[in-house]
């Protein structure tokens, strides 16, 4: 016969089941003992955990005093022979009355299970609770036993966390959206054909040939180009780099490309446009918590002429490949004038310069992303590079020099990826007059 200590609870029909050590109690280091009913008088007494017995039915044979003050009762005695469905609603008694029924039925412990506790009054309160099968000395299952935790400020602020990074997560899905949607448009900027001369001849036959690559950093960039044709024989390229890349640079962009959409066709004289363009955007970003520079380079090319008129503000002058006699030189002479960024001045005054082509000539116009790349021990790409690398490749049709060109460069930086936004014009003069 199993050996186990039992009291009445009230009428005598519910039991408390104990372990009982074979010796009455455990020794201590005075030599004397201390009973298992003290040891566990102890643990009730000081936790501040709650601990809870319960028989076969789950309902409580006994708990501690931090227990009761959970319940919001005045003494543990009030719990005895109630159960989970006497304080909270179903929706958290059912399933702690199921895992006890399980634990009795299987002998299989839960640990460190997270429940929400949702109270009659419409409260909700989080522990972290551990349970086990109440066994008596022969191993019999008699109920179960539990400690929980209150986690409830734990739980809220994982809870708000969480709720804050789904909301997070769909801002920045919302915003890739509309980033790509950008990326798109800006990339509708750019020209899907280009103007041949003379008029409708195909573009293989055209005295004037184009080409690009364009690469931005971001999923919008903040390099722009454009190409307008203004006569029969004139045709006009516009490239321009906003301080900076991203959403910020691309906006700026599109209404600089709407300005000079607008102001192409009326001001043939690439200074002058510069200066129009100048004025129009120093207002935008020129106000106190904006600080932005552009550069920008304008180029007219009249075909029959075999002439091209230029204007910078501020940006690096381009390169003119010369098939004819092999050289290569900068467009830009030292003695040419080189204006400021633009919304740095208000009505400043942008100059032009002119220079003669030649049939086979190249202009390439490009933004400094292109060459400030760096190979891995920090070493810049650079404009003479670029030079001598177009030099090498001259002769060539404009796709397989951009070829050639980017491949270089990728070859140099050891694998980097580029760090600024590029931008790669050229014009290929095939033949004058």
């Amino acid at each position: 016969m199993c050996r186990k200590i039992h009291h009445a609870l009230d009428a005598g029909t519910r039991v408390r089941y104990l372990f009982v050590s074979k010796d009455g109690g455990s020794p201590l280091t005075d030599g004397s003992k201390i009973t298992d009913a003290e040891l566990l008088r102890s643990l009730m007494d000081n936790s501040s955990d709650n601990i809870y017995f319960k028989d076969l039915s789950s309902h409580f044979v006994r708990v501690n005093a931090a227990f009761a003050r959970w319940m919001n009762l005045s003494s543990p005695d009030d719990v005895v022979g109630k159960s989970d469905f006497d304080f909270f609603t179903e929706e958290h008694a059912r399933p702690a009355f199921e895992d006890e029924q399980r634990i009795i039925a299987t002998g299989e412990p839960i640990i460190g299970k997270e429940e929400k506790e949702t109270w009659p009054d419409g409260g909700v309160t989080w522990v972290s609770t551990s349970k086990m099968p109440l066994r008596n000395e022969c191993g019999e299952i008699v109920g179960t036993f539990g400690i929980s935790r209150d986690i409830t400020d734990h739980k809220e602020a994982e809870l708000k966390a969480s709720r804050y990074a789904a909301r997070l997560r769909e801002i920045n899905r919302q915003t890739q959206e509309e980033l790509a949607m950008a990326k798109d448009l800006q990339e509708a900027f750019l020209p899907k054909r280009y103007p041949t001369f003379p008029k409708g001849v195909p573009a293989a036959e055209s005295a004037l040939q184009f080409h690009h690559h364009y690469e931005a950093t971001d999923l919008v960039g903040g390099d722009l180009f454009s190409v307008h044709q203004l006569s029969d024989t004139k045709v006009s390229v516009f490239l321009c780099d906003v301080m900076g890349h991203g959403v910020r640079a691309a906006l700026i962009t599109a209404i600089i490309r709407t300005l000079v959409d607008e102001w192409a066709p009326l001001e043939k004289d690439p200074g002058r446009l510069l200066t129009k363009v100048n004025n129009l955007i120093r207002p935008f970003l020129r106000q106190e918590d904006v600080l932005v520079f552009v550069t920008a380079f304008y180029l007219v090319i009249d075909a029959a002429k075999g002439m091209a008129q230029f204007a910078s503000a501020g940006h690096h002058s381009p390169i003119r490949l010369c098939c004819k006699d092999g050289a290569a030189e900068a467009l830009l002479s030292n003695r040419m004038p080189i204006g400021p960024v633009l919304a740095l001045y208000e009505n400043y005054d942008y100059e032009t310069s002119a220079v003669e082509l030649n049939g086979g000539d190249k202009i390439l116009l490009y933004t400094d992303g292109l060459y400030e790349v760096e190979n891995k021990s920090g070493e810049e790409y650079g404009e003479e590079r670029l030079l001598d690398s177009a030099v090498l490749c001259m002769k060539q049709p404009l796709p397989t020099l951009f070829r050639h060109l980017i491949d270089d460069i990728q070859r140099f930086c050891e694998g980097n990826t580029f760090n600024d936004d590029v931008c790669l014009v050229g014009v290929d003069v095939c033949r004058v007059g």
